[in-house]
């Protein structure tokens, strides 16, 4: 089990800020930082996913891996991503459904865009597999799925050459800003919520900063000279989002996706947002983590076990979503939903960690004299 550290802390961090934010209009989603800024804990889980990816693919001491075992360890995410994709969409199909019986409402069937499956669980069920149908709130994963599928070749080809796989995905980032490139959804017409033609340029920025970090001092003492701009652009951030300034979508001039604040496309303003931030909070975790031990441990052992925690955390949220719905919301379901929610969380990243440091039960070599052994030959 790993030490605490600034990136599973992080990690941890949005993970407990997205599980809130899941559960529209809780007391407690007022209070995290995507509301006072025009980025959120989504930018901040790509970037970090990125830099995982550079820590990830080389040894203890810094050196690279071979090529192959790159492939196959990200392939091997990519699978396990994909898996607990397909999971928690028939869980979360399953929640709905019950729900729906439960309280003798059929409306709640169209909940999140699941209305689709309920109508037409054919061609529904071949869109779930292929990732292009995708309920509300259980969106970010698909784009995971794609950014690890294609991280083999961002890693390969950053070995070569940071700035050709940094000037590829910008080729790709700003050409799908333009055009408007996306993936389709299916059977349902529409796209992608999280555009992974533009989103791909966040998971290479966290790959690269954290290869050009690694290796040189002067890069980082750059980086700490450069935390007054970063608090500059989190100020114009929370100005911007307190007094809902945003740009006019029918008004941005062609291309508009490159003026306005726009999500799916991981609009330029965002991405900006998002490097003002990393610059500004850089140093953070090391000034807080020593005066904070519980809650440093808690946010890293999230961190530490994110794909578990995110899955159960996307569960959760959904049910928290039913519960204020049948309740009716208030302070204390409030903060009974979220409190035993993070609680369920750290269960989660806990009962994980356990299973993988409980030691195997041993086989005993099968007796070639035993009646049994005669019989299995």
């Amino acid at each position: 089990m790993r030490e605490p550290n600034a990136i599973d802390f992080w990690r941890g961090f949005a993970l407990v800020t997205i599980f809130i934010n899941h559960i529209p209009g809780n007391f407690f989603e007022r209070y995290t930082f995507s509301q006072y800024g025009i980025s959120d804990a989504a930018e901040l889980f790509v970037f970090l996913a990125g830099w995982s990816i550079g820590l990830a693919t080389r040894g203890r001491d810094g050196t690279p891996e071979p090529r192959m075992t790159t492939v196959l360890r990200l392939l091997s995410r990519t699978v396990e991503v994909y898996r607990a994709q397909i999971t928690i969409m028939a869980l979360a199909l399953a929640m709905i459904a019950g729900c729906a019986l439960y309280l003798d409402n059929p409306l709640i069937l169209e909940w999140h865009n699941a209305g689709g499956f309920f109508a037409d669980p054919i061609q529904t069920m071949v869109g779930i597999v292929v990732l292009t149908h995708q309920l509300g709130f259980f969106n970010i994963l698909p784009l995971y799925v794609v950014l690890i599928a294609i991280a083999p070749a961002v890693v390969l080809i950053g070995r070569v050459s940071r700035l050709l796989v940094l000037a590829l995905s910008l080729s790709l980032y700003g050409a799908s800003l333009v055009f408007e490139w996306n993936f389709p959804s299916w059977p349902g017409e529409g796209d992608w919520f999280f555009n992974p033609l533009c989103w791909q340029l966040l998971l290479v920025l966290g790959f690269l900063s954290n290869e050009a970090a690694r290796g040189s001092e002067r890069l980082r003492r750059l980086w700490r000279r450069l935390m007054p701009l970063g608090l500059v652009i989190v100020a114009v951030g929370v100005v911007l989002a307190v007094l809902e300034l945003r740009p006019d979508p029918m008004l941005a001039p062609e291309p508009r996706l490159v003026f306005t604040f726009d999500k799916t496309y991981l609009s330029p303003a965002r991405l900006i947002h998002f490097c003002g931030m990393v610059l500004a909070f850089q140093g953070v975790y090391a000034l807080v983590a020593p005066h904070v031990g519980p809650l440093a441990r808690f946010l890293s052992g999230l961190g530490r076990n994110s794909l578990a925690v995110f899955s159960m955390g996307s569960l959760l949220s959904l049910a928290g979503q039913f519960v204020r719905f049948q309740t009716g919301g208030g302070i204390i379901v409030d903060v009974s939903v979220v409190g035993s929610g993070l609680f369920a969380l750290g269960f989660t990243a806990w009962f994980v960690e356990w299973r993988s440091r409980r030691p195997r039960p041993t086989r005993k070599a099968p007796d070639a004299a035993s009646p049994s052994s005669s019989r299995s030959a």
